[in-house]
């Protein structure tokens, strides 16, 4: 399982992996944690040379140090587009750093004032410095690259990305620009699409639709709904899209940031209503609340329940689990309430920073452009498998990710708006919102709770929160 996210917290999305979707980070360290300077010469790119590439910028400092987590998109690529560069600005040298435990090991130069050029995680990783980094103005705003041209075209850089993220790469909401997204990974419910072809059913758009298929399912001696029981997160994928859905993303918003009434109001108990209404028509999978992860997904690969949340890497992931027999992955996204309702889908990326001490700001901006050309985006896909957060860069990459990966991109052609789950930070608490949101989820499966009684139980653990943020 894999998965990381802007705001997403970790499934544990097995433990979760996606818990967590790979992170790559770019900086200079000190010989012996993978220092490597990229070999010279190699196939040119995008940008022929120094010139054309930026505009007849010179760079006085042709030396770059950058920093990579290798995760589970590797470090290839990395290679791969440090090679391009060098051949596209002659004379540029760039050092990499690569590790899994990439942001242990530049801490201590964050710390000292001395950081890479360019850095790349997710936004979410676990040691927490990115947030601290951002929280103390430490990172560098990068209004002036996405407002500029792409290399590749005369249009604003900031046009070339996926629809909807703009508001998610700017952190504090000032509209000022910390995060340069890079891999994308997309979240929702899926089915199995060879047997809704082979039976003539048609994949739901709205959850009257949904709830239509439970007694088909149950004719079938297949329940409706399952999801990883012990790992209840994974429902977030069809949670906050179905709120945002009900409510705009005021009344998501609303909801994660504490403010009073965020948790009982009508959207929020309209999808709370939902899980509700497949406990009490009895539509999730017996046994459902007890399984882990892996089992809950076999068990669906193997015709258990039509419908399972998970992430674009759900393929991958189950490579080798047994399955029923012509067992085809569909992306189905989040039904709405109402036909004609704008359709969200749960969202997460990978990001580029620069910080405000780096020595070579300026090449490092480049190299930050450099990523989004078009026949970088597919470089990217062809060392990686992974997906940029870039228009069309999932037709740049079909032919290195699955097919079911490539379906479940496409929603964003057909309408639907990309969304990032981002709690507000508050000082520490024992209250952990998320497991307060989901955990609940089992007693309302099994009948012991009510959505109403679950959406005041949240409503209290947000109130706590709230309280502490009026505090400080």
């Amino acid at each position: 399982m894999r998965r990381s996210r802007v705001g997403l917290s970790k499934w544990g999305f097995r433990q979760l992996a996606w818990v967590l979707i790979c992170t790559v980070m770019l900086t200079a360290c000190s010989s012996g944690s993978g220092r490597t300077p990229a070999a010279s010469g190699g196939e040119a790119g995008s940008a022929p040379n120094e010139e054309s590439a930026s505009g007849g910028t010179t760079f006085e400092n042709k030396e770059l140090n950058i920093a990579v987590f290798e995760g589970g998109y590797g470090s290839e690529y990395w290679k791969a587009v440090i090679e391009r560069f060098e051949a596209d600005y002659p004379g540029v040298k760039v050092n990499m750093t690569s590790n899994p435990k990439i942001m242990d090991i530049i801490k201590p130069q964050l710390v000292a004032g001395n950081p890479p050029d360019f850095i790349y995680v997710s936004p979410d990783e676990n040691t927490g410095t990115i947030k601290a980094l951002v929280k103390e103005g430490a990172l560098m705003e990068l209004n002036d690259v996405f407002d500029g041209p792409a290399l590749d075209s005369d249009r604003p850089l900031k046009d070339k990305l996926t629809d909807g993220l703009m508001a998610y790469m700017q952190p504090n909401g000032d509209g000022n620009i910390y995060y340069a997204p890079n891999y994308m990974s997309v979240l929702g419910m899926w089915y199995n699409k060879h047997l809704f072809e082979t039976k003539g059913w048609e994949v739901p758009v709205t959850w009257e639709d949904f709830f239509a298929l439970g007694e088909v399912a149950k004719a079938e001696g297949r329940a409706l709904y399952t999801y990883q029981g012990i790992y209840p997160s994974y429902n977030e994928s069809v949670f906050w899209p179905a709120v945002a859905s009900a409510g705009g993303l005021e009344a998501m918003n609303k909801a994660l940031s504490y403010e009073e009434g965020g948790f009982t109001q009508d959207a929020v108990k309209q999808v709370m209503g939902v899980f509700e209404r497949m406990a009490q028509n009895d539509d999730v999978m017996k046994g459902t609340v007890a399984l882990n992860h892996t089992q809950a997904q076999t068990e669906f690969l193997k015709g258990g329940a039509l419908f399972i949340p998970n992430g674009s890497w759900f393929e991958s992931e189950m490579a080798d689990a047994p399955r029923e027999e012509g067992f085809e992955f569909g992306f189905l996204g989040v039904p709405v309430f109402s036909e004609g309702d704008q359709a969200y889908v749960l969202s997460s990326f990978e990001a580029m920073y620069i910080p405000n001490k780096a020595k070579n700001p300026e090449l490092a901006k480049e190299f930050l452009r450099y990523q989004y050309n078009d026949d970088i985006v597919q470089l990217n896909a062809e060392k990686s498998n992974g997906v940029m957060a870039v228009k069309g860069a999932v037709e740049l990459a079909k032919d290195y990710i699955p097919a079911s990966a490539y379906e479940a991109f496409k929603v964003y052609d057909e309408g639907a708006l990309p969304m990032m789950v981002q709690w507000k930070q508050t000082p520490k608490s024992e209250v952990i919102i998320n497991d307060e949101l989901f955990n609940p989820l089992g007693d309302v499966m099994n009948k012991k709770m009510t959505a109403d009684q679950w959406a005041d139980k949240v409503e209290q653990a947000s109130a706590k929160l709230r309280n502490l943020l009026n505090q400080s």
